[in-house]
């Protein structure tokens, strides 16, 4: 019973929740991402590099008989998916790069705006103008 009501409590404290949220939102968040990689980042750079297009690059191991299909080693597949895996590495940099410098912006903001004496601070200049009288 003891380990029952310690999962009970582990389920309850909001962990198991909290993590199938950021799981649910990672997996929508990655189909956000495949689209703009997919659809708006792929089709400039296909222009650019010439239209050139890894995945259909193979190795045959075995013709394809009858009964059987060929056996192939697809490094085109691979290689494509690491260009992939590189675009979106660079456009989560950005956006997480441009995220960070609006956070340092709003902390220098935050920073540079003259803050309320402490109670201390009062008292200390009361005491001080009082002495100088």
């Amino acid at each position: 019973m003891g380990m029952i009501q310690e999962f009970k409590q582990f389920a309850i404290k909001g962990n198991v929740v909290d993590m199938a949220v950021g799981v649910i939102i990672g997996t929508a968040f990655g189909k956000i991402v495949s689209s703009v990689v997919t659809d708006v980042v792929m089709p400039p750079i296909g222009v650019l590099i010439g239209g050139v297009d890894f995945s259909k690059l193979a190795v045959v191991l075995v013709d394809a008989t009858a009964t059987a299909p060929a056996v192939v080693i697809s490094y085109g597949k691979f290689i494509q998916t690491v260009v992939d895996f590189m675009i979106v590495a660079g456009v989560i940099f950005l956006v997480i790069k441009g995220i960070n410098s609006m956070k340092k912006k709003e902390e220098a903001a935050i920073e540079s705006a003259p803050s309320a004496p402490t109670t201390q601070e009062v008292l200390l200049a009361e005491i001080r103008d009082l002495l100088k009288k």
